[in-house]
Formats: C-alpha cells, sequence, structure tokens
C-alpha cells in the first residue's frame, strides 16, 4: 500500500516544480514593472513608468529569492533539499504579505509622483501587472507548500553529478566498460591484475 502511494508522490515532483517556477517567474516579471499607471488614455505612458512611487522593489526582490529556491531545489538532493523547500514556501508567503503591502502603500506613494506634481493625469490605479503579480503570488503557495510536504518522497539526482573532489572515490576501481579499460591503460595500470589492490 505505501509503494503505490510513495510512487505517485515521486509523479508529482515534475507537475509541482513547473508551477512554481513557472509562478515564480511570472510573478518576477509582473514585479519589475510598474504597478501603479494613469487610467487615462492620454497619459504618457514612459514617463509615468519613470515616476517614483510606482514600483514596489521588495515584491521584485522576494519573487527572485523564490525563483532561486526553485532553481535550488531543482538540483539538490537530502537536507538541502528540504530546506530549500522551506525557503520556497516562506519566500511564497513574503511574496504574498508584499503585494498585500503594496496594494495598502502604493497608492499614497504615487499621489505625490512627479506625474501628478507636473499637473498631468489625476486618473492612476494598478495596472495589469500589479494583478498579474497577486494572483502569481497566491498561486504560488500551492507548489511550494507542496513541495515542503511531498519533497522527501521526489526523486533525486545521482551522485556522479557531484563535483569530482565531494565523492568517495575508490583508489582502484574495477574497470567495467571499455572506457575504463583504457583509462586504467592510460594511467599505467594493468586493468586485468586483481591482485594490484592487495
Amino acid at each position: 500500500m505505501a509503494e503505490p502511494v510513495q510512487r505517485d508522490r515521486r509523479r508529482t515532483f515534475g507537475p509541482v516544480v513547473l508551477a512554481g517556477l513557472a509562478t515564480a517567474g511570472l510573478a518576477a516579471v509582473a514585479s519589475a514593472k510598474p504597478w501603479i499607471g494613469s487610467t487615462s488614455s492620454g497619459g504618457d505612458a514612459s514617463l509615468t513608468a519613470l515616476d517614483a512611487g510606482t514600483r514596489y522593489p521588495l515584491a521584485s526582490a522576494v519573487s527572485l529569492v523564490l525563483l532561486a529556491a526553485w532553481g535550488v531545489l531543482l538540483v539538490t538532493r537530502g537536507a538541502v533539499r528540504r530546506a530549500f523547500a522551506v525557503v520556497a514556501a516562506l519566500a511564497a508567503v513574503g511574496l504574498v504579505a508584499s503585494v498585500v503591502a503594496a496594494y495598502v502603500t502604493l497608492p499614497d506613494n504615487a499621489a505625490s509622483s512627479f506625474d501628478r506634481l507636473m499637473g498631468r493625469s489625476q486618473d492612476q490605479g494598478f495596472t495589469g501587472w500589479f494583478w498579474t503579480a497577486a494572483v502569481c503570488s497566491v498561486l504560488a503557495l500551492v507548489p511550494a507548500f507542496l513541495a515542503v510536504r511531498l519533497v522527501p518522497d521526489w526523486p533525486e539526482m545521482g551522485s556522479r553529478y557531484d563535483a569530482p573532489g565531494t565523492r568517495d572515490q575508490d583508489p582502484d576501481p574495477e574497470p567495467a566498460r571499455e572506457q575504463d579499460l583504457w583509462t586504467a591503460l592510460d594511467e599505467g595500470r594493468d586493468p586485468t591484475d586483481t591482485t594490484s589492490g592487495q
């Protein structure tokens, strides 16, 4: 009974990581764009984008942390992978909190922006990028918390992908392939001599 459940959990690796990368990536893109802009058609979008108070850098930073956590989680294993699953969950919660904080504080910041001080358009509101980031931040919670729950059962990369200095290497390994036989000969060892290691 436990074996089929573990097999089903292993199959969640691809979809959960893909969902995590997609939501974090889209949130990072949306967080780098202006979140407050002119709602009138006569406003100059390029000037509005340059104005102070239309972006929320904290959300951009947190979304990049979330994206990096998913990248590390993808290629690590063991305790490090579990730790970065928790980091991803915390970053997803932080992203939601930063979007909520931006919703509360950005309108007041935009009220004192250069656009208003110069007497241009008074019609400012949240852009589509803000709403994209808001939706992505909420959706990012799902794969992050699933990762915390399922990461012990996910498949891991083999040790052959580790850096050469981090693996325990047998001082005189038994050649298993033709390539290893030629390597042994190049190193001056006799690959057919079984007593040389004793």
